[in-house]
């Protein structure tokens, strides 16, 4: 019997994908090695799981997949790189990734008292 070895990147990918559609999660960002989006693509589109898909740079890539409702804000809400989000779109892609939410708060709190006091 032949056994497909997989990554430790396409392992987690199936982790994510196990864990949405037993619906422990609504949406999942996972970040990976651009030489697997193929593969990993096309495990998405066998199972009928929508994505969106964006280069990071350095030969990584951006893998929202999810439901629809989620990934249709992601596209109104991502249209630059995630390190160029404003504090709230940061929040808001937090919490609709499941994230700590008080975690969300604290990083929200930080990331806007520092646009803050760059504005002065």
């Amino acid at each position: 019997m032949l056994t497909e070895i997989l990554p430790a990147d396409m392992k987690v990918l199936m982790n994510h994908i196990y864990e949405f559609k037993k619906g422990v999660r609504q949406m999942v960002l996972f970040t990976f090695n651009k030489k697997y989006e193929d593969y990993a693509i096309k495990r998405l589109e066998s199972q009928n799981i929508g994505y969106i898909i964006q280069p990071v740079g350095n030969d990584r890539m951006n893998l929202f997949f999810g439901k629809k409702e989620c990934l249709d804000a992601i596209r109104l809400m991502i249209t630059r790189p995630l390190n160029q989000l404003s504090p709230e779109e940061d929040f808001i892609l937090g919490a609709m990734l499941g994230y700590d939410i008080c975690a969300q708060c604290e990083r929200y709190c930080e990331r806007k008292c520092r646009n803050c006091k760059q504005a002065q």
